[in-house]
């Protein structure tokens, strides 16, 4: 079955990166645009970005928070007001977490359906919470 799927879009794939070939940049189309993009989203902090001061999702506030419920109730605001704000092709239909502390990792689980094919998808978004915590020196 060969479906027109050219109205979910297409940009850079993320992280930008030139061919083989010599082309500019290596571009992402369609369920896989939408998924780099939600995926930027999650890993850009807002006022990051220069000419979109408000892009972003704030999940690096919560590096050293406890993750108990009320601390993932807020995250999971965050998340879903940046997913409504910045993303428009998909609707959110949930936002699960699995916390692993012997790790030091949040999983965030976003479950969401395309709304030009009605297909529900999702995708896992693994967070460091200790990220950067093992340092032995600075370099001076």
């Amino acid at each position: 079955m060969n479906e027109d799927r050219t109205f979910l879009g297409n940009g850079w794939s993320f992280p930008p990166a030139l061919d083989k070939d010599g082309t500019p940049t290596r571009m992402s189309a369609y369920e896989e645009n939408i998924h780099q993009n939600l995926w930027t989203l999650l890993s850009t902090s807002p006022g990051e970005r220069v000419h979109r001061y408000d892009y972003g999702c704030p999940v690096r506030r919560y590096v050293f928070e406890i993750m108990d419920i009320s601390t993932q109730t807020l995250l999971r605001d965050e998340i879903e007001r940046a997913v409504v704000m910045f993303e428009p092709r998909v609707d959110l239909n949930r936002v699960d977490f699995e916390v692993d502390e012997a790790a030091g990792i949040l999983r965030i689980t976003l479950d969401y359906t395309i709304r030009r094919t009605n297909r529900r998808t999702n995708m896992v978004y693994p967070f460091y919470l200790h990220e950067g915590t093992d340092l032995v020196g600075v370099i001076g």
